[in-house]
């Protein structure tokens, strides 16, 4: 039987989430939802205009503005600010390290959350699977099944230097420690496992291990 319905992963940066998110939703025949890449795209928006990431007030006002649109197609994942692709821009230092200040205010979060919701959405039908940090709380809790990606620190620092050539691990760990906290410990949204989320550590497992499982979580 084909996959139809939401598949909400959280976590942590560094937990594999947007690698197995993809391969699941193409094992699955189901569309794919990177929630994180909007947020970039927000911040890249900020930067852009010169604007201070800790402002809220200026962050609102940019990000309204901000015309943001993402492919749901897991074979050509992309997204676009103000009609310019941008899916590799987004993945740059400086935008990394303002994302978790512009994504914690609260209007971003609520125009972000709505699109999101537009998506999810449009694509039940044939399925979609939606990785982010609060899918599974906010987004959609209505989806299944919930999974909430975890691994060790060390593994997820590792995992992220590896996808940033030239950077040091203890550079990117000292980063995730901060991400995680800020993430963490904003008003709206926090990073937090649903209740009904099932925990799956990563520490251990390759890619082809977690998307087996992961595929066998929605096939009930």
């Amino acid at each position: 039987m084909p996959f139809t319905g939401v598949v909400a992963l959280d976590g942590p940066s560094g937990t594999g989430k947007s690698t197995v998110a993809r391969r699941l939703a193409r094992l699955l025949g189901a569309r794919y939802l990177d929630t994180g890449a909007m947020y970039r795209a927000a911040a890249l928006a900020v930067l852009r205009a010169g604007a201070d990431a800790d402002d809220p007030v200026a962050v609102a006002r940019v990000v309204e503005r901000a015309r943001i649109a993402i492919s749901a197609d897991p074979d050509a994942p992309g997204i676009t600010l103000d009609g310019v692709d941008v899916s590799a821009e987004i993945r740059s230092g400086e935008v990394t390290a303002a994302v978790s200040a512009v994504s914690a205010v609260p209007s971003v979060r609520a125009l972000l959350v709505e699109a999101q919701r537009r998506v999810i959405g449009s694509c039940a039908s044939p399925g979609i699977v939606v990785e982010g940090r609060d899918i599974g709380t906010v987004v959609w809790p209505m989806a299944r099944p919930k999974v909430y990606l975890t691994a060790t620190p060390q593994v997820r620092a590792r995992r992220r230097a590896g996808e940033l050539p030239g950077v040091d691990v203890d550079a990117v760990a000292a980063d995730i420690a901060r991400r995680d906290r800020l993430d963490s410990s904003r008003a709206v949204s926090p990073l937090a496992v649903a209740k009904d989320a099932i925990e799956l550590d990563t520490t251990d497992l390759d890619v082809g291990q977690v998307v087996d499982r992961l595929a066998e979580l929605a096939a009930g």
